[in-house]
């Protein structure tokens, strides 16, 4: 991955980030889920704040496939909670899981069809303090691997929920945005079972739907089953 770089921005306080890569347009996001959920990864998704600008490497992500798909919150159709997912790609969907923590996904496929990556894990590659003492904040934080290790972790670490939803990924300047991965020299992907997901949609034959950098360290370790329902 090419080191990230930093500038000043005419009248800023602290360095603007900047990376060698693209920011892609709501097309880029508007293809297949699957194909959007291998493309993020490696790919850095960046969070601006007063407190500080953190950035990620995304390690790890599900695909949820909308009305087609058990394990999907769109499965049973539209409802207040799940709009995002119908809307325009390259928006957040962020919902808040048993009342305890959030999850991001971002919104992929054409509007009106339903579909979202979840990004569960990432390396923190820049505002790592930052990133870290909002973990030490709500919990412990073992190692820097574990800054932003699984969705209610990341979503910490980026200070990201429910003011969020339904936020941009595709303006260069804007508090969130994705700077996708080049393709060469792109880490193998490997593919299994979504974790957590319960009946058929957590069947890891038919629904092999989690991919991650193989070999990560920041990958969130697999559970077969939970109450988590999406």
């Amino acid at each position: 991955m090419p080191e990230p770089t930093t500038r000043s921005a005419p009248g800023a306080a602290a360095p603007e980030f900047v990376v060698p890569w693209d920011v892609p347009g709501r097309g880029w996001f508007a293809r297949d889920v699957h194909d959007v959920a291998r493309d993020l990864l490696g790919s850095l998704l960046t969070r601006r704040s007063e407190a500080g600008d953190v950035t990620l490497r995304i390690s790890e992500v599900e695909a949820y496939d909308g009305e087609r798909d058990p394990g999907s919150h769109a499965y049973r159709g539209r409802t207040e909670r799940n709009r995002a997912m119908y809307g325009e790609p390259g928006r957040l969907y962020v919902y808040r899981h048993l009342g305890l923590h959030h999850c991001v996904n971002v919104v992929t496929g054409p509007v009106g069809r339903p579909s979202a990556v979840l990004i569960r894990a990432g390396e923190v590659v820049r505002g790592a303090d930052t990133a870290r003492a909002r973990r030490s904040a709500v919990g412990r934080c073992d190692s820097d691997q574990q800054i932003a290790r699984g969705p209610a972790r990341l979503a910490v670490s980026l200070d990201l929920d429910l003011r969020h939803y339904g936020a941009v990924l595709t303006d260069p300047d804007g508090e969130l945005v994705l700077h996708r991965a080049p393709t060469p020299g792109r880490p193998a992907v490997a593919a299994g079972p979504r974790v957590g997901v319960s009946g058929t949609g957590g069947d890891g034959t038919l629904y092999p739907w989690r991919y991650w950098l193989a070999g990560d360290r920041t990958v969130s370790a697999y559970r077969r089953v939970s109450t988590r329902a999406r």
